[in-house]
């Protein structure tokens, strides 16, 4: 089973934690995706049936990470 982990760390990861972990609770066809908060690292771990759905979940995670960060560099602005 293909399968990918994603480390955000930094004093930003619980905020990015926060805006990420209700989409890893949600079920994106053929995946599986935890995430977790460890100190200052948020831990994305995404299980796949195929090499196509995980290429798929990571581009949408991926892309959910990164307006959570500028989000929360907006705010911090």
């Amino acid at each position: 089973m293909p399968s990918a982990t994603l480390v955000v760390s930094g004093p930003g990861a619980p905020t990015v934690f926060g805006a990420i972990s209700p989409e890893a609770g949600r079920e994106i066809p053929r995946t599986r995706a935890k995430a977790s908060l460890e100190g200052q690292s948020m831990v994305l771990e995404i299980e796949a049936r195929d090499l196509s759905a995980l290429r798929a979940a990571l581009n949408s995670y991926l892309r959910w990470i990164k307006i959570a960060e500028d989000m929360n560099r907006m705010a911090g602005a």
